[in-house]
């Protein structure tokens, strides 16, 4: 049976767009699966972009498209793409999200697969509480959380520095925004895609 998948992201300077395509690669992995990325609006003036160095590499995705609330419900499951900011997600995707109050009211979320990857600038920078707060908006629109099991044995590789939480990918900015996703982290990713994906259409199946 085909499902559905949006990957919905933000990203300042490319680190969750590529963690996003990741996802997507995973998803496409699972049979079936319909996979579409999109991101949310920025809200930054495009000057004050252009101060945080971060103008250029918003080129590199800027033929995805943007997503408007309602295209939410075409969807049988949606993974959501965040950096961390203090601990929670980005106001480019909250703004968003908060813009989802009529689809909250008809229930056009109710029962669909929820699930969420993040970034942060270093290892202790909040990541897993961006994403379980991110789990409460969810929790309200009555989706079904899915996190990446410890099936997925790079959760607890030792031999790197490497993002990657039994609620989501994560990935590893730096301090300076200067550190691409691993390939550790990228695997994590396609995994969470994939894994997703395949419990949406058993769900579908139901």
């Amino acid at each position: 049976m085909s499902v559905k998948v949006h990957i919905v992201f933000y990203s300042m300077y490319g680190h969750i767009w590529k963690m996003a395509e990741a996802v997507a690669a995973g998803a496409r992995e699972a049979a079936g699966a319909d996979v579409k990325i999109f991101r949310v609006p920025e809200t930054i003036p495009a000057d004050i972009l252009e101060k945080y160095g971060a103008a250029g590499a918003q080129k590199a995705f800027a033929h995805i498209p943007v997503i408007a609330p309602a295209q939410l419900t075409e969807a049988d499951a949606i993974i959501f793409g965040t950096p961390t900011r203090f601990g929670n997600m980005a106001a480019q995707m909250r703004n968003f999200l908060d813009q989802t109050g009529q689809i909250w009211a008809t229930g056009g979320l109710i029962g669909k697969v929820g699930s969420v990857f993040a970034s942060s600038a270093s290892q202790h920078g909040g990541q897993e509480t961006t994403i379980t707060s991110f789990h409460t908006t969810l929790l309200h629109h009555g989706m079904v959380i899915v996190g990446v099991p410890y099936s997925e044995q790079r959760l607890v590789a030792m031999d790197q520095v490497s993002g990657g939480t039994p609620y989501g990918a994560t990935t590893l900015a730096g301090a300076k925004g200067d550190r691409n996703p691993s390939e550790n982290e990228l695997a994590i990713a396609r995994f969470q895609g994939k894994h997703v994906a395949q419990i949406a259409a058993r769900l579908a199946a139901k």
